[in-house]
């Protein structure tokens, strides 16, 4: 991977912190610019435009969530890797709160430029969540099902992390990661008197 410069470094940390205060359109070039403490010019030397600048960000973040999804997936087998993928995004996002809060805004977006790369990374990071999910899952389950079922599984990971931030911030990961896993586990009514 190549070394980023400093200056570009400054330019990505600053666009994160802005992006996760006043999202993405409520950004401006200069505003970045200001926050890096560099030259505007700077910021257009490195990133031709906001939407290169933005797009690289959430691209990366989105790659750097596949391959922990990968690692967590391939340190266990059955749901105990389910359980492995969601404490370790959880860990991610903890460590990365900006970039999920600004991941969680844009994610589902349509309508940005960078939206086809993003796509391609989001299915690869979710291909690692059906991959887990296959031989938990009845012979003959549609694929279309288990990526439903996989996109569940992000999605309330990634709500239910910033959930946890926002809210809840001195609750441990495994304890969050469990309640999370609790929710899809088939256990929910396993106590109550309708179910008896």
């Amino acid at each position: 991977m190549p070394r980023i410069s400093a200056t570009k470094q400054a330019i990505l940390a600053a666009a994160l912190e802005l992006g996760a205060l006043h999202g993405i359109s409520g950004t401006t070039m200069d505003e970045v610019a200001e926050r890096a403490g560099v030259a505007k010019g700077s910021v257009y030397y490195n990133f031709s435009s906001k939407d290169q600048l933005f797009g690289e960000l959430i691209t990366s973040g989105v790659s750097t969530l596949a391959e922990t999804l990968r690692g967590a997936r391939l340190s266990a087998s059955g749901f105990a890797s389910i359980e492995a993928m969601v404490t370790q995004m959880l860990a991610l996002i903890a460590d990365n709160r900006a970039l999920a809060k600004l991941m969680a805004a844009e994610i589902f977006r349509t309508d940005r430029a960078w939206q086809e790369s993003m796509a391609a990374l989001r299915r690869e990071a979710l291909s690692e969540i059906e991959a887990a999910l296959e031989p938990l899952t009845p012979a003959g389950t549609p694929e279309g099902s288990r990526r439903l079922m996989a996109g569940g599984i992000f999605g309330a990971t990634l709500m239910g992390g910033l959930e946890w931030l926002l809210f809840s911030p001195g609750t441990p990961v495994a304890e969050v990661a469990a309640a999370i896993v609790f929710t899809f586990s088939g256990k929910l009514d396993a106590g109550s008197p309708a179910s008896a």
